[in-house]
């Protein structure tokens, strides 16, 4: 694959996933009835709790889509990353059971994978010599 169709599709995913991300975060941030009744109703989080992960989605999500930052962005997926299956998994450990609709999480989880694959692939590691 060319250098730049991977940097096109490596801008297109990242937008995509940082948005998503962002979008999700918003209802926390003040947090709204349906996002406490969601994280604390439904999952038994504390309601702090609620403020801190949007603002570090969100602040993970402007780091991914700043040039440059290698070590702060590979902070940055891997908490966005932990996020998303922590979501999973509180999902499952409350309701007991696998839901087929937390297939849906891949929504999230697909581009921010083919994001990272192209940014290792736009940056390739440089071996000491």
């Amino acid at each position: 694959m060319k250098q730049s169709t991977i940097s096109i599709l490596y801008w297109v995913f990242t937008i995509l996933f940082s948005g998503l991300m962002i979008f999700t975060s918003i209802g926390g941030i003040g947090p709204t009835e349906e996002t406490v009744k969601i994280f604390v109703k439904g999952l038994g989080y504390p309601v702090y709790f609620i403020q801190y992960i949007s603002w570090a989605k969100i602040i993970g999500a402007i780091a991914i889509l700043i040039p440059g930052l290698k070590k702060i962005k590979e902070w940055a997926y891997a908490g966005l990353f932990f996020d998303l299956s922590g979501a999973i998994y509180s999902g499952i450990s409350v309701s007991g059971k696998f839901d087929p609709l937390m297939l849906t999480m891949l929504i999230w989880i697909v581009p921010g994978i083919i994001s990272y694959i192209l940014w290792s692939k736009k940056n390739p590691v440089q071996q000491p010599s």
